[in-house]
């Protein structure tokens, strides 16, 4: 019998009564068993987050930072380890697992470099009028108290760094709820930093089910929660706890523009290559992959059939090959809903020009194009290896086509005309513009997040550890300034 993986309370392993198992989206193998807390031990991980938030928060800066430097040594010595399992998890392509890890030993990193400089305190002087002669303010960034961070199931080991290492860096104690799909990934850093000197208490990593989240939602000895998921969980979350600060990464249905000037054989060729790898890279199960294609009707007849056979040249298969880029989804369920929203657009009358075929948990990389626009494949976020493309008229139709959107997370923009570069930053209502390239870069330091029902708040390490905080002021009286 395959024994159970222990979860973390307050910094020690425990095991529960119950137990889940994880298997492969691939072949439904048995990855791991995993030990459910129970309500009391949830309970005792939330007293003691709760209790020990003062200490943590007095921590010195430099025993926060050794711990997350440890953890980003330690994720960078066992990268092919983690690699294979966030690989066997999730379904993930174990090239795009590899990444995956490094991304994580980045944001780890980045968060000790942030821990030595964070919260050192701005001085302002008050004499600037007469009442505040002698006065001198100081401010500094204090921790609103203990994060829940709830993470989604498509970066099961990145998007658990950007919940824990902020908080770390902050000094908020963190309870951490993983994907039920994909738990083992975030117990993995629970096993890393119990190598560490951290106070106990200050982290737990709990794989309670979903339903069981809104008890923990809605414990007012959380104060702060950062989500990434749906738009539906997200919205329900923050209207079960208006007063509660919340920090919600709620996907998005990513758009390229191919501007005019992206015209030349070699641009052409570049734009497709990104929209491919991009549209079907984690299975399309990224809030930035590409989803939508606007390109100017000059260079659309041209930028159509070069995609096609790009995404049609994307290796579909095993993802613990190492030649396979486009794995299953997450679930056999996730991979027939997509299946059901192309259907639905190729009866609302959209040409499907490859793909459209499932095999299990599997979708084929699918291209569609004249797709109407009240399908839902052209409303929401698919989670899925399907790319639209349309024509527009000249830049102003592009970005407003961006724009008729409910989401807005990033956009890419294909163009070489600075203006332009400057008139897509104004124009489009995302969080972020990539120009010349596709919607689907993310730099772990950078503010990452969305306008509209993409979300609030930002990610980004230090973005985070500022979403976390609050800024307190001392004045001084007295002074001879």
């Amino acid at each position: 019998m395959t024994s159970a993986h222990a979860f973390w309370l307050a910094g020690r392993q425990a095991t529960g009564e119950t137990t889940f198992d994880v298997t492969s989206p691939w072949d439904g193998r048995l990855v791991g068993r995993v030990a459910v807390p129970s309500d009391a031990q949830v309970e005792e991980a939330v007293a003691a987050a709760h209790a020990v938030r003062d200490e943590f928060a007095a921590t010195p800066a430099h025993v926060r930072a050794a711990a997350l430097d440890h953890v980003s040594k330690r994720l960078a010595e066992r990268t092919e380890e983690i690699a294979r399992l966030i690989s066997a998890e999730n379904g993930k392509p174990l090239k795009w697992a590899r990444g995956e890890v490094g991304r994580a030993v980045s944001v780890f990193r980045f968060a000790a470099e942030e821990a030595r400089r964070f919260n050192g305190g701005e001085a302002q002087r008050l004499d600037t009028d007469a009442g505040g002669q002698g006065r001198l303010a100081l401010t500094r960034r204090f921790p609103k108290g203990v994060v829940l961070g709830i993470a989604p199931f498509n970066f099961p080991l990145n998007l658990c760094a950007h919940k824990i290492a902020p908080a770390i860096a902050a000094g908020a104690p963190l309870i951490l709820k993983p994907a039920p799909a994909t738990p083992l990934s975030a117990l993995v850093i629970g096993e890393l930093l119990a190598e560490t000197d951290l106070p106990a208490g200050s982290w737990s990593v709990l794989p309670v089910p979903n339903d069981r989240m809104p008890a923990l939602v809605q414990d007012e000895r959380l104060p702060v929660i950062s989500f990434t998921g749906s738009d539906k969980v997200g919205y329900a979350i923050m209207d079960s706890v208006p007063r509660k600060h919340l920090t919600l990464e709620l996907g998005g249905n990513g758009a390229a523009v191919v501007l005019a000037d992206w015209a030349s054989d070699e641009d052409l060729d570049r734009a497709a290559a990104r929209i491919a790898t991009f549209s079907n890279y984690q299975g399309g199960q990224s809030c930035i992959s590409v989803q939508r294609v606007v390109a100017d009707a000059s260079v659309y007849d041209r930028l159509l059939p070069r995609i096609v056979a790009a995404v049609e040249a994307q290796v579909t298969g095993d993802p613990s090959d190492d030649a396979t880029d486009v794995g299953p989804l997450v679930s056999e369920d996730a991979a027939k809903r997509v299946e059901s929203w192309v259907d639905e657009a190729v009866s609302a009358g959209a040409e499907l020009l490859t793909g459209g075929k499932r095999d299990g948990a599997s979708y084929a990389p699918t291209v569609l194009a004249g797709v109407p626009d009240g399908v839902t494949l052209a409303r929401e976020e698919v989670f899925g290896p399907v790319l639209t493309v349309q024509r527009a008229d000249g830049e102003a139709a592009a970005f407003a086509a961006v724009n008729d959107s409910a989401y807005g997370l990033q956009a890419g923009v294909f163009t070489h005309d600075l203006q332009a570069a400057f008139r897509a930053h104004r124009a489009l209502e995302v969080g972020g513009v990539v120009i010349g390239d596709v919607p689907s870069y993310r730099a772990d330091q950078m503010p990452y997040g969305g306008v509209k029902q993409s979300g609030v708040g930002r990610e980004g390490v230090r973005f985070a550890m500022e979403d976390y905080t609050y800024e307190r002021v001392l004045v001084l009286t007295g002074l001879a300034l």
